[in-house]
């Protein structure tokens, strides 16, 4: 393993031959990688994706222990889990119409799964602009190649041209190394994050299946269940 005053060397003598345009883009890639981290841990803490209990709990629901159903669901941690147990309360309360029940349960889901989204525009610009400093560094190098190239004179020497050009490419190369990796992973969390609002919706709608359109009422197979509850 190379020494650490080697390694530092190495990227120091980088950074210089890239320039300013490669500094960014280095700063630029470690704070991606940070709200990357940040965001696995949060998606991670928040089980996005684990929609076990959830399921568990539509079924228990289903079959008229709406008790238990709850109290499954309010353990989750994820949306879809919180979105349930939402949903099988309102249920139990028996104080709303569906469509209040849909609009009450659409914003909890919509405010969850905005919490599981923050980042996502700070990774969607660093995908989008960092080719683009990439290309804008190397246009710079092209400028300064073809300048240093006029500086020479008669004693031209095709090796200046051709340093000067690879450096130049350099920051276009550094600019597609950080934006790739960053678009792959950001189409990752977005799909997971589709992937539990289509999953909310899906299991609230079996929930709400039996509440009448215009009228606060449980499913009939719910009412015996819901009277013991009250005692």
């Amino acid at each position: 393993m190379p020494p650490t005053s080697t390694i530092i060397s190495t990227i120091g003598g980088f950074l210089e031959l890239g320039g300013p345009v490669v500094s960014i883009l280095l700063a630029v890639s470690i704070m991606s990688l940070a709200v990357i981290l940040l965001k696995l841990y949060q998606f991670s803490r928040a089980g996005v994706g684990s929609r076990r209990r959830s399921e568990q709990a539509v079924s228990l629901f289903a079959a008229g222990r709406v008790r238990e159903a709850h109290d499954l669901a309010a353990q989750g941690l994820n949306p879809s889990a919180e979105a349930v147990a939402q949903a099988i309360s309102l249920v139990m309360t028996n104080r709303l119409d569906k469509h209040a029940m849909e609009e009450r349960i659409a914003r909890l889901a919509t405010a969850r799964l905005h919490e599981l989204q923050s980042g996502f525009r700070f990774l969607d610009a660093v995908a989008q602009l960092s080719p683009l400093m990439g290309l804008f560094g190397t246009v710079l190098g092209m400028i300064q190649a073809f300048k240093d190239l006029q500086s020479a004179g008669n004693a031209v020497d095709p090796s200046i041209l051709a340093g000067g050009i690879w450096v130049a490419l350099l920051t276009t190369a550094v600019g597609l190394a950080v934006a790739m990796p960053v678009s792959v992973i950001l189409t990752w969390f977005e799909t997971r994050v589709e992937n539990e609002r289509i999953a909310i919706e899906t299991l609230t709608t079996d929930i709400l299946a039996g509440v009448a359109p215009g009228a606060a009422s449980l499913p009939r197979r719910d009412i015996a269940a819901e009277a013991q509850l009250a005692h």
